[in-house]
């Protein structure tokens, strides 16, 4: 019934009962009908109380509250239709009757204010006292009235009225629908059930001792006589319907409130253990139970117990946390805060993912218990959320100063809190403001024995600052770091070199590796790489050489003797350990930024044997795994070996082919390489082919041994070409996968895809090239991306088009569909792009020759 029904049913009620009804019966019957009268009065009284309820929508959406109001609405119900039948039947109704259905309304009233605990005082002591007025009615006729009173009846209604009073017995029969062993059980009766009846006889058991309570017929005495406490904890320990288990726990909840000796007598270990073992089921369970526990939890003694109790801590932070109703996070808060006065409790609550009380102790607690907290952050295995959440918590200022003013054991802890919460990128700037940085750095200069073992987290600190902060780059740092190297034991040496390589690595760190370069980084780098015990010092060095080398050519020319070469030579090796790759990803990229023409070096390297190294590590299969590590060391290896196939030097390109170079480059083209891999092949490629029209027309064939194959035979340079005696592009099968990259969406490889293709449109061979490039649609790959591209590679295909259209064929074959990329180029594209596409137009034929855009 919703509020609306309610509301007509008073209306209706109202008209009835102002009938004039009473106006036909004698002075006898309107004593009779005093006591229907009440009861309309009655029901009048909780349609209101109804309504009120009804109204609190978070009240009405407690189960337990439902189902009260489900049964009092069933209740009135009946009450009603007894009333509706007819005024008379009403009137011819005994009153002992009435007084049934008025008491069982009142016993369906106080079952609904068991199940509103969380209305106002006010309003619950309102429908108590409605309840006892209820529960107290008494009605008494004589017989001789009632008997006076139907004797006046005509006696040709006699017999409707027989009919009428047995309709009115089979009302009261619905209305009262308690059956009758159960209304006769006394509380000796329900504790027996209590204690051993199944789950339905336990719901019965409950449902009476409801009743009992809502009658006033229990005692605190009685409670205690028969060990009610005792016997409903011993029934919720063991297994019962879910139901039950609840209603258990809300009768506990009664019994703790009568007063305060019942609730601490209910802090006993065994009970508490019961409640913490509720707060793991379903939801309503663990509501009642966390309820009981916050009213038990004002009692200093037996708040201890709680914290002590195994998985209780962990329970109420996750109900706190969790999605739980509003009253059910508020109850456990309260419980975590009276528990939170006991330090090692509130050590537990961090551990569970609640900080609120490690924070208060350490902004507010005593000296001990800030260096208690601070070891807690360290010793845990904090999640980076948890970390997030402490450095929210604003716990890193007060470690800061616990750093700054506390005495050594403060320091060591506060130290080692903050490089647990380091690791977080968040908490980053938290340091940063706190001015942790140059204090820091005062540390590590430090020579004063007893804080020596502060200096490894202090570096630890610093490398993680400088990894995820921008700030060290502004701060004059860099050099101090640098200038303790060589004074530091190796793990501080391995975070220094780590914080350094972050610094350089930092886009807006140019002034800070002039800065390094004016120190002489490298030079005071190069003794590090006779390291060999410890992989992660030599890798930190090596990698920080790397970034320095990019703009320190001169200076890593000049220190870089052939002994250095030879030890970074060796440091190349083929395990397919990820650390291994690190370190020959760095040595490799070292020596990619030595001068390229540099003939010298070239040949200390080639004498070190690094060629076939090289080969070796592009061949390899672990470069496939495209991680980090092996992208890097693709791209530093190929970027390497444009050094070995230059095309000034062609005895050392036929060195590097005769090493097998050639086919390696090519697989690396239809690899899952990075682009820059690919361009970086596409290079040594380019620099390979252009000599090899001229190493085909050197050969002087052998006839006196044998005839070349006619598959040897290539129709571009014509001549016998092979990839290793004339660096043959064609017979390397590489201009396939070069078209394929080229139509791809991706352009950063255009330049030096083009240049490549481009030595097949040598002047010596260009008819036959621009054939070649037709067969292998490598000319619609041109006029597709020409609009796509950068200038530079726009320019090259216009060059490379220039001689494709020379032919006629290719000109009507393609010249229709590059015109509209040529009239855009020519109002679009840069000045020297608008000019070389004019020029291609006009050979086209679209524009004349004195057309403006020469």
């Amino acid at each position: 019934m919703n509020l609306k029904d309610i509301n007509m049913s008073m209306e209706m009620e109202e008209k009835n009962f102002s009938s004039p009804v009473s106006v036909s019966l004698s002075d006898q019957e309107s004593s009779r009908s005093e006591s229907v009268t009440e009861l309309a009065i009655f029901i009048e009284r909780l349609n209101h109380i109804l309504v009120e309820i009804m109204e609190n929508k978070k009240l009405m959406e407690t189960p337990s509250v439902k189902k009260a109001i489900d049964s009092l609405e069933t209740d009135i119900h009946c009450a009603r239709e007894f009333m509706k039948r007819n005024p008379r039947i009403a009137l011819l109704s005994p009153s002992k009757t009435v007084e049934n259905v008025i008491e069982n309304l009142g016993r369906s009233l106080g079952l609904v204010l068991f199940a509103c605990r969380d209305l106002p005082v006010n309003k619950r002591e309102n429908i108590e006292a409605l309840r006892k007025e209820m529960m107290n009615i008494k009605y008494s006729l004589s017989s001789g009235v009632e008997s006076e009173f139907i004797s006046d009846i005509d006696t040709e209604e006699e017999e409707e009225e027989e009919e009428i009073i047995e309709e009115i017995v089979n009302v009261v029969e619905e209305i009262v629908e308690v059956e009758e062993d159960e209304t006769t059980w006394d509380l000796e009766d329900v504790v027996v059930r209590l204690r051993n009846g199944h789950d339905d006889e336990l719901k019965l058991a409950l449902s009476r001792f409801n009743e009992l309570i809502n009658y006033g017929s229990i005692t605190l005495e009685m409670i205690d006589e028969e060990n009610v406490v005792q016997v409903l904890f011993d029934r919720l320990s063991r297994k019962a319907a879910p139901q039950n288990r609840v209603a258990i726990i809300r009768i506990l909840r009664f019994i703790s409130s009568m007063n305060d000796e019942n609730a601490e007598n209910m802090g006993e270990s065994r009970y508490l253990s019961v409640l913490v073992k509720s707060m793991m089921r379903e939801a309503e369970e663990q509501r009642e139970a966390v309820g009981l526990l916050s009213k038990l939890s004002d009692f200093p003694s037996v708040i201890s117990r709680i914290g002590r109790i195994q998985g209780s801590i962990v329970m109420l932070v996750s109900i706190l946390n969790g999605d739980n109703q509003e009253n059910a996070a508020t109850n456990a808060g309260k419980i975590l805060k009276a528990l939170s006065s006991n330090t090692q409790h509130a050590l537990n609550m961090a551990e569970a993912g609640y900080f609120k009380p490690l924070v208060h102790y350490l902004k507010e607690g005593s000296d001990m218990s800030k260096i208690l907290m601070a070891t807690a952050i360290c010793r845990m295995e904090l999640t980076d959320h948890c970390r997030i959440s402490l450095g929210k918590d604003e716990v890193i200022e007060p470690l800061v100063k616990m750093f700054d003013k506390g005495n050594f054991e403060a320091k060591l802890s506060a130290l080692n809190a903050l490089q647990s919460l380091s690791y977080s990128a968040e908490n980053i700037p938290y340091m940063i403001e706190s001015g942790i940085v140059v204090a820091l750095l005062q540390l590590l200069f430090s020579v004063t024995s007893v804080l020596m073992t502060l200096r490894e987290p202090a570096s630890t600190i610093l490398a993680n600052i400088a990894r995820f902060g921008s700030i060290l780059v502004k701060h004059n740092v860099a050099q101090q770091m640098l200038s303790l190297l060589n004074v530091s034991t190796p793990a501080i040496q391995c975070n220094l070199l780590d914080a350094l390589n972050s610094i350089v690595s930092h886009p807006r760190a140019s002034k800070v590796k002039r800065k390094m370069k004016a120190c002489g980084a490298l030079q005071l780098l190069f003794p590090f790489l006779a390291e060999t015990k410890n992989i992660r010092i030599r890798t930190g060095a090596l990698g920080l050489m790397y970034t320095l080398s990019k703009d320190m050519q001169e200076e890593l020319t000049e220190h870089l003797n052939e002994e250095n070469i030879n030890r970074i030579v060796s440091m190349i090796s083929l395990e397919p350990l990820e650390s291994e790759k690190k370190v020959a990803a760095s040595a490799i990229g070292i020596l990619g930024n030595l001068p390229l023409y540099h003939k010298k070096l070239t040949d200390v390297l080639v004498n070190a044997k690094i060629l076939p190294v090289l080969v070796s590590i592009l061949s390899s299969t672990y470069l496939s795994s495209a991680t980090h590590s092996t992208v890097d060391l693709a791209e530093r290896t190929t970027g390497l070996m444009i050094r070995f196939t230059v095309s000034s030097d062609v005895k050392l390109q036929l060195l590097s082919a005769e090493q097998g170079v050639i086919p390696v480059l090519v697989k690396l083209l239809t690899s899952g390489s990075s682009i820059t891999t690919k361009c970086n092949a596409a290079t040594c490629l380019a620099q390979l082919s252009q000599n090899s029209y001229s190493l085909g027309k050197s050969r002087k064939p052998k006839w006196f041994c044998a005839f070349p194959s006619t598959d040897a035979y290539c129709k571009i340079h014509h001549t016998y070409c092979s990839v290793k005696s004339t660096l043959c592009l064609i017979k390397a099968g590489a201009i396939s996968p070069l078209v394929q990259i080229l139509q791809s969406d991706d352009r950063e490889g255009d330049e030096a895809i083009l240049s490549c293709l481009a030595t097949l449109l040598d002047d010596n061979c260009w008819e036959d090239g621009s054939n070649y490039l037709a067969e292998m649609s490598g000319v619609e790959a041109i006029i597709k991306v020409i609009a796509k591209t950068n200038s530079k590679s726009q320019e090259k295909s216009l060059s490379m088009l220039q001689k494709i259209l020379r032919i006629d064929a290719h000109r009507v074959k393609y010249g229709e569909s590059v015109q509209g990329v040529l009239i855009d180029l020519t109002q679009y594209g840069e000045q020297k792009v608008k000019s070389e596409a004019a020029r291609l137009l006009a050979h086209l034929e679209v524009l004349q020759e004195q057309s403006s855009y020469f």
